[in-house]
């Protein structure tokens, strides 16, 4: 009897360690910490419909220039498993963070609407079905505006992870101060990746692929890893696939790569 009894007690603890780690403050101090070590701080931009989290260097300590990369978080935890989605969609590991961190030039890095803040027009339609809503969309480009402002800059290079890199291709079609547009495993065509992976359609969200011909003219690269099961080739070749044989973007394949592993190893050597 005794043992059964500890035994139950050692399984709570471990839940209840795994439940403080998934915790959405833990979330945020991960952020917030990873931010703190390399002399960045954290920023709530308020835009007309979201509330955007962002962390940049401290101005005193950064590099202003004309040309400013802003780096977009990926969907982040919006799903616990296939079927259940998330109560917040603050990611566990912002890679586009680490990723903006490591840049050479000046950078910032923005999450997406609902991530790290609390914002009562947040509900979950905004990290599921439209996570790539119009609003979503038209949140993000205001942010960006906000940022460049800032920081002085004229021009852009928007970096995207993910589905930051369907936000990104989106942002960069409503402007014209985007100098090169950057994915890293970029979902650049939803409905495609759906249809062939067999997932709900992302009902009220807004497709990158759609919005080819305001990007023709804009240089891109879209790095997908080899092995990536999440976001496979066939979502970029087909955003590819609808631009004109001469405006065709370009799209590199990193051997060894997954959907997370191994991009902050090789960067930003991979984009340059």
């Amino acid at each position: 009897m005794k043992t059964c009894f500890w035994v139950f007690i050692v399984l709570s603890v471990l839940i209840l360690q795994g439940c403080a780690r998934f915790s959405v403050e833990s979330r945020v101090e991960n952020a917030d910490s990873m931010a703190e070590q390399v002399g960045w701080k954290k920023q709530t931009i308020d835009t007309e419909y979201f509330a955007i989290r962002s962390y940049s260097p401290r101005f005193e300590k950064s590099r202003l220039s004309d040309r400013l990369a802003v780096y977009i978080e990926g969907d982040g935890l919006a799903w616990i498993s296939r079927t259940k989605p998330s109560s917040n969609p603050t990611p566990m590991n912002p890679l586009a963070l680490t990723l903006a961190m490591k840049d050479r030039g000046s950078a910032v890095y923005l999450g997406r609407p609902c991530q790290y803040v609390e914002d009562k027009k947040c509900s979950r339609k905004y990290w599921t079905a439209e996570r790539f809503a119009p609003e979503v969309v038209a949140s993000m480009d205001e942010a960006v505006s906000l940022v460049k402002a800032k920081m002085h800059a004229s021009q852009l290079v928007l970096v995207g992870y993910s589905g930051g890199g369907a936000v990104a291709a989106l942002v960069a079609a409503k402007r014209d101060d985007v100098v090169r547009l950057v994915t890293v495993a970029g979902n650049l065509d939803p409905q495609k990746w759906t249809q062939q992976l067999n997932v709900s359609p992302l009902t009220g969200s807004l497709n990158p692929a759609d919005y080819w011909e305001k990007l023709t003219d804009i240089p891109q690269l879209h790095l997908v890893g080899e092995n990536d099961s999440s976001v496979p080739l066939f979502v970029a070749e087909s955003y590819q696939g609808r631009f004109p044989a001469e405006k065709k973007p370009e799209v590199k394949v990193v051997e060894g790569f997954d959907h997370h592993c191994c991009w902050s190893t090789q960067w930003p050597e991979l984009m340059e």
